[in-house]
């Protein structure tokens, strides 16, 4: 019997943030305001329909219904998939 040596797996603790090409270290309310930038810039720019999201069937029926009408009333799309279909 053979055994796979385990490597230790490095992670990020921090956020980071793209600036002039290179990623730097950021906070998480700089990256999280970053992210929602970026993805209103996409539906403002491209419509609603530009936007989708993927749920997942292990999550809870709470955190699913809160994804589908964030898709739907905050973002305008009703490109919602998950994974309970399969």
């Amino acid at each position: 019997m053979t055994t796979r040596s385990r490597r230790p797996r490095s992670r990020l603790t921090t956020p980071l943030v793209r600036e002039n090409g290179e990623l730097r270290p950021a906070s998480w309310d700089e990256a999280l305001e970053r992210a929602a930038e970026g993805l209103s810039t996409v539906r403002d720019t491209h419509g609603g329909t530009a936007v989708g999201m993927f749920s997942c069937s292990k999550a809870t029926n709470e955190l699913n219904y809160l994804a589908q009408k964030f898709i739907r009333v905050t973002m305008g799309s009703n490109n919602i998939d998950s994974c309970n279909r399969t």
